[in-house]
């Protein structure tokens, strides 16, 4: 007497095939947005567009607690009354020297919070 089979196993090789499909899709693609750039030869237009100055905010803190907008020096005192100054939507970059105190980071950041400024970038080194 024979038994009849029962199919206790899935046939994974058409999900290794797809894996492998989708593996080479998001390399393929990964590399163009880490460089940020793909290559294209740009058709020429009649009308030119000026570029718009870049309007972003350097704030530095120095190790020794010294704070720089760009590359201005800024007394503690004057920071927050120049901060006003700065449009909300505009970007600002906050850097920040790995021995300054703490203290000096959180005094800036606590003043962006306090005037809900958002668009922060914070940069670092790789």
């Amino acid at each position: 007497m024979r038994r009849s089979a029962k199919f206790d196993t899935i046939n994974v090789v058409p999900f290794i095939d797809i894996m492998l499909v989708l593996l080479v899709i998001v390399l393929t693609t990964a590399s163009f947005i880490q460089t940020g750039l793909i290559k294209l030869d740009l058709p020429q237009g009649s009308s030119e567009m000026k570029e718009q100055p870049k309007k972003d905010l350097k704030i530095s803190i120095k190790e020794n607690g010294e704070i720089f907008f760009d590359k201005e020096k800024i007394a503690h005192e004057k920071v927050e009354e120049l901060l006003l100054r700065h449009n909300k939507k505009d970007p600002i970059l906050l850097y920040s020297d790995k021995n300054a105190k703490f203290d000096n980071f959180v005094f800036i950041l606590d003043i962006l919070k306090k005037h809900e400024y958002e668009n922060l970038g914070i940069i670092t080194k790789k």
